[in-house]
């Protein structure tokens, strides 16, 4: 039924409440106030109501208020104000996207810009948070402007590199000193940097298969040879003994697998590490997302358990504060300084150091974990909401890989269908839906679909899933 709520600045609205409906109570009431703010019922500045008081009204919890006021905040609809709750963002402050009446009454988002519809590994830009960025640069140009166009080591940023030595000890469990840290243009330019510098034309490097295109086909084009490790249950399979054979470096992403997504298990963690030392071999670890784990804490990082320094640790901010920004590190073990510094200087770096103070003030502010926490949850909830819609529209007849981790899922489907197809007939229908049979190369490919749901609300995934679901019904044998 719809309950009449008062804005602060005495206008009414309404916010409907289904309890039958199959969409969140919170996701509800947040879909109903938004509304009303795109329409100017509050007017600009004006105030939401006390989420206690709009508990009270729509005889729900309070925790599910301020859910849906938190997802408003995140959006840039309204913002918080201590001591005064919740007020409507001024009209200029927030880009409203375009409605369209589709179906009678129902309301489909449609986004003019932005990512498609399920593009894997992308964050929702809506969420990032202009203001207190803005403020940590501005605090930077204003105090100390040279760190904005002057590099103060080779490596990167000192204060950014000290950052992230406290940042991966605390969610990652490695400890490194500042030294160790290369500050790099995002996590591809990372691991170009590590292939460059441990490895030479001809030598072989093992790769997980499936696994991500881009580092298979930097690899072939140094004139390298892939040595593909099948991903199993445990993650991908060692390398053989054979010495003419294996490998002297790998590349893994043992805490959250790409694109099938799940951990590594620790008895094939130890094996790995115990195939380095015995080889003499390197792992470089690409831990792209590992922050995003919707079950408890991440898992501890490979390199955490590395007592012989054998790991090359590769982290990147893009998936967690801004894909435009291009923002990632590395950490290198002693004993390859050398050889990273030499491979810098023949090669040059590729990462801005404009943004570098300022994300280390954005750091040391706190901001950064602030808005880690929130995405978190954010993305949790759109998880779960494009699985029950795809359950809800497909059942048995798909198997849904849900790890509980990671920016996107595995949605596997009969060996029979033709998965590539199935993504060119998406393209078609306005959607970025990723083929799993081409992520593999060196061995038969499973079929299925990688669907990313971090940048896309709730209401945007179930149109999307209105379109996909009939073409995956139609691939099916």
């Amino acid at each position: 039924m719809n309950k009449p709520i008062k804005t602060g600045a005495g206008s009414s609205a309404a916010v409907a409440v289904d309890r039958n409906s199959t969409v969140p109570i919170f996701q509800q009431v947040y879909e109903g106030l938004r509304a009303q703010i795109v329409s100017g019922a509050f007017g600009n500045s004006g105030h939401l109501p006390p989420t206690r008081a709009l508990a009270v009204e729509l005889g729900v919890s309070r925790s599910t208020v301020v859910t849906a006021y938190d997802q408003l905040v995140a959006e840039g609809y309204a913002e918080g104000r201590q001591g005064s709750g919740y007020a409507v963002c001024q009209m200029g402050e927030v880009e409203f996207a375009a409605v369209a009446k589709q179906e009678g009454d129902k309301v489909v988002k449609q986004q003019n810009t932005g990512p498609k519809p399920f593009s894997p590994g992308v964050p929702d830009m809506r969420h990032f948070p202009h203001r207190q960025w803005a403020r940590c640069v501005a605090r930077v140009a204003r105090n100390e402007p040279e760190a904005l166009v002057a590099r103060d080591e080779a490596f990167g940023d000192t204060r950014l590199r000290k950052a992230v030595c406290e940042h991966i000890l605390q969610w990652r469990g490695v400890f490194a000193e500042p030294e160790q840290v290369l500050v790099t243009a995002g996590s591809g330019d990372a691991l170009e940097i590590c292939i460059r510098a441990l490895a030479r034309r001809g030598d072989r490097i093992g790769l997980e298969d499936p696994g991500y295109p881009q580092i298979r086909n930097f690899v072939t084009s140094l004139g390298m040879q892939p040595l593909w490790l099948p991903v199993g249950a445990d993650g991908a399979e060692l390398p053989p003994a054979d010495d003419g054979i294996s490998p002297g470096l790998v590349v893994l992403t043992p805490s959250q697998q790409y694109p099938l997504g799940g951990a590594m298990t620790q008895g094939r963690r130890l094996e790995y590490l115990n195939w380095a030392e015995r080889a003499g071999g390197w792992i470089i670890e690409d831990d792209y997302d590992s922050e995003f784990r919707y079950a408890g804490r991440p898992i501890p990082a490979l390199s955490g358990f590395d007592k012989n320094s054998r790991t090359i640790y590769a982290g990147s901010f893009s998936k967690i504060f801004s894909n435009n920004l291009r923002i990632g590190y590395l950490v290198i073990p002693q004993a390859l300084l050398a050889d990273f510094t030499d491979t810098l200087h023949r090669y040059g770096g590729k990462a801005s150091i404009m943004p570098q103070r300022a994300l280390a003030v954005f750091f040391e502010e706190g901001e950064f974990y602030r808005h880690l926490r929130r995405v978190r949850r954010i993305y949790s909830e759109r998880r779960r909401v494009l699985i029950e819609l795809l359950k809800a529209e497909l059942g048995a007849s798909i198997r849904i890989e849900d790890h509980q981790a990671g920016m996107q899922f595995v949605v596997s489907l009969p060996d029979s269908c033709d998965d590539i197809a199935l993504s060119r007939a998406a393209a078609a229908g306005g959607l970025s839906v990723a083929a799993l049979s081409s992520f593999y190369a060196g061995r038969s490919a499973r079929k299925g679909l990688v669907l990313g749901f971090c940048a896309f609300t709730p209401e945007e995934l179930q149109a999307s899933v209105g379109i996909l679901a009939p073409l995956v019904r139609r691939a099916l044998p």
